[in-house]
């Protein structure tokens, strides 16, 4: 370009250019600051993908507001020219950082968090980006690293994701399954990462080959050099990092970049507090666990919730310890009642030990049995015997964890040594009441939120500061105002319960996604967001943060966000149905009908393994009816939905459920009537309904729009 000026920009000077566009350091006159400009190359313009990839990358990073992502301003054109204004940066490349030699492993560590930090928020938004490389992150004077160019990023499903015979991205940073043009997640960005990291250290790519092709081989085919092989002094636990984020199946990686910011950190705390000093390379690799469901050993059946009680809390204690990688409690337990060989069960869970324990409890009595097993041979590491008085379960519990803590030979920095100590209650009743009111919060009926509302009610009278209570109270509230009981009070008694929880303890991650949930049914969108956004930071594994945020973002017409969370929820919780089901659901409203099958597929597939084991689960029943519609078996779907209203015809979401399957299934008349019924016994989320693409068919239905206009 020879001008000097365009639009309200004065061009400065040029800062580079690549495939698609020119860079160029501009003054925006108006707002009197320095900008850097990237125009599409004028021959690019003939051709729509370019085009199409250029306001992409402006839709997609102007989306995101985060402090390792360079901000965009706006998208523009004059004369047939099309740029994007964006924040100019003084700094350089991290590629050009790397071309120097290895960074130190304090600043590489700090970079690939800062650089994780952004994508993650990336991902949260729906977004992925698909070409991170160290080309594409720049390395500020004052140190922030900050991701650019988000020209190949799939925003909420768009974007090239399906099988494709076009590589997209650049080769030496692609995924496995990037490269062979297969469906990619977020996950093919953690790969990327890991590429990144490596370079880093490493001071060179952990893959090479002399054309393209061979490159590809090698990262489908090759590992790289360990790390502390190419470079003699890096800690063991720093290659294992580099080497789950490049691990060959997505399914054996990090499954959410929040992971791996939380393994990082851990490294870096070591580094701080002098327990990794980078100099011994025979350091051993991160050491991982999963507690399986103890046993109930009593003749009362009605003891099973106090077992799962007792491994759930181990489980979030050793969660705390910031050298163990702890299976997530929903992958230990999906081997609950099943006969499986210890080793198999490791194996599938990718950890190195098992604990598992039983309890037999009579009167005030108690019997409880622990072993931690080693996966690779299957021999006992440690086990114990506690009889003691119901009293002591707490002390059981400390003993437990401190034991597991002493044979992994883990060292713990005080933080995490209060983090044991600390218990949400001490009080056993208490502790009884809040596992029998979550067992029954979870069968999400409203005689089960009010039962289990009673039983978080009488765990607070008998400790005034247990948080997690509150916390489940809320949610009860929640949930029976915006499906069962739409009056003021129910809504206030959820704020306040919520506020409760956060003010008697701020780092509850349960008690924020429970504020979230609160905050949201008063539509204070923006504050729910940020609820859920700490719930996430503080655990990244509590499948009700994603879960609460997607519905979040579905109500208020956010598809795309709202996909990504119901797959990280999926994730988190692979046995869960709900989040599959509804991301089936977001998917059709977003025009995606394959996505939606697939998802619905899943759902239907979780749904009747648990039927099996339960046949009156209204829950599975109703969403498997939804999804089995959509899949075309509408006899079957019917029949599903019909059997869960018989169990309880005055729940309204049953009977909401109902109403959605007569809705797809063409029933237009009776499907109104069955929505009115749901409206008239409590179903009150007016935003839910006018959302719902499952009432496609009844939009223009006048009782349908009648009912809407009733509705406050």
């Amino acid at each position: 370009m020879t001008e000097t000026r365009t639009s309200r920009y004065k061009l400065i000077e040029k800062l580079g250019e690549g495939g698609m566009g020119i860079v160029y350091k501009a003054e925006d006159t108006k707002l009197k600051r320095t900008v850097a400009l990237k125009y599409l190359r004028p021959e690019s313009l003939a051709g729509d993908d370019q085009l199409d990839r250029f306001l992409r990358e402006a839709q997609a990073a102007a989306a995101l507001d985060h402090p390792n992502i360079c901000t965009v301003y706006e998208i523009d054109d004059e004369d047939d020219k099309v740029f994007i204004s964006m924040a100019f940066l003084e700094g350089t490349s991290l590629a050009r950082r790397v071309r120097s030699g290895a960074l130190p492993l304090d600043e590489a560590l700090d970079y690939a968090i800062q650089i994780a930090k952004g994508l993650e928020a990336a991902h949260r938004h729906g977004v992925v980006h698909r070409d991170v490389k160290s080309a594409n992150v720049m390395i500020t004077t004052d140190g922030h690293a900050k991701i650019m160019d988000f020209g190949l990023a799939l925003v909420g499903g768009r974007g090239q994701e399906t099988t494709t015979s076009v590589l997209a991205g650049t080769v030496a940073y692609m995924s496995p399954e990037q490269a062979r043009c297969e469906k990619i997640d977020h996950r093919t960005d953690i790969w990327s990462l890991g590429v990144c990291l490596y370079e880093m250290i490493a001071g060179r790519l952990p893959f090479d080959g002399d054309y393209d092709h061979a490159l590809i081989y090698n990262i489908m085919n090759e590992s790289p050099k360990p790390l502390p092989v190419v470079r003699p002094g890096v800690p063991a636990e720093l290659d294992h990092v580099v080497s789950t984020a490049l691990a060959k199946s997505p399914e054996d990686r990090y499954q959410l970049m929040a992971e791996m910011i939380a393994d990082l950190k851990a490294i870096r705390a070591a580094f701080q507090y002098g327990t990794l000093n980078g100099v011994s390379p025979k350091a051993r690799p991160k050491p991982s666990i999963a507690v399986l469901p103890f046993a109930n050993m009593s003749t009362d059946m009605e003891q099973e919730y106090f077992c799962d009680g007792i491994a759930e809390d181990l489980i979030n204690y050793l969660t705390h310890v910031g050298g163990l990688r702890v299976a997530a409690r929903t992958s230990s337990f999906s081997f609950k009642g099943k006969q499986a060989d210890i080793r198999e069960i490791g194996r599938k869970l990718g950890v190195d030990m098992l604990l598992e324990g039983s309890v037999r409890k009579a009167g005030k009595r108690l019997r409880i049995t622990a072993q931690l097993i080693n996966v690779s041979d299957g021999y006992h590491v440690w086990s114990e015997r506690y009889d003691r008085d119901l009293e002591d379960i707490f002390a059981i519990q400390d003993e437990i964890s401190k034991k597991i803590v002493e044979a992994l030979k883990l060292e713990l920095s005080e933080k995490e040594k209060r983090a044991l100590e600390k218990a949400a209650t001490r009080d056993i009743e208490a502790y009884d009441l809040y596992l029998r009111g979550r067992r029954f919060f979870y069968h999400v009926r409203r005689k089960s939120y009010a039962f289990a509302r009673e039983m978080f009610s009488k765990a607070i009278k008998k400790d005034p500061n247990y948080a997690l209570a509150y916390a489940g109270m809320a949610d009860c509230y929640s949930f029976l105002y915006k499906y069962h009981a739409s009056d003021e009070e129910n809504l206030q008694k959820a704020m306040e319960a919520s506020r409760k929880a956060l003010d008697l303890d701020p780092e509850l991650a349960e008690a924020h996604a429970a504020r979230g949930l609160a905050v949201s049914l008063s539509k204070r969108f923006e504050e729910a967001e940020r609820e859920f956004e700490k719930a996430i930071e503080l655990n990244p594994k509590l499948y009700e943060a994603y879960y609460f945020y997607a519905r979040n973002c579905y109500v208020q017409g956010q598809l795309e966000k709202a996909a990504q969370l119901y797959e990280q929820a999926a994730l988190v919780n692979p046995e869960d149905c709900q989040s599959p089901m509804l991301l089936g659901q977001t998917y059709v409203g977003m025009g995606l009908e394959e996505k939606a099958k697939q998802a619905y597929r899943r759902g239907v597939a979780i749904a009747e393994r648990r039927l099996e084991l339960n046949p009156d689960d209204v829950r599975a029943l109703s969403l498997c009816g939804s999804a089995l519609m959509q899949l075309g078996d509408k006899r079957k779907a019917i029949e599903y939905v019909r059997h869960a209203v018989s169990i309880d015809d005055r729940d309204p979401t049953l009977v909401y459920s109902l109403a959605c399957v007569l809705a797809l299934g063409g029933e237009k008349e009776e499907a109104v009537e069955y929505l009115e019924r749901a409206v008239e016994a409590g179903f009150a989320d007016k935003d839910w309904i006018k959302q719902d693409s499952d009432f496609e068919s009844l939009r223009d239905h006048p009782r349908y729009t009648a009912l809407l206009e009733r509705m406050a």
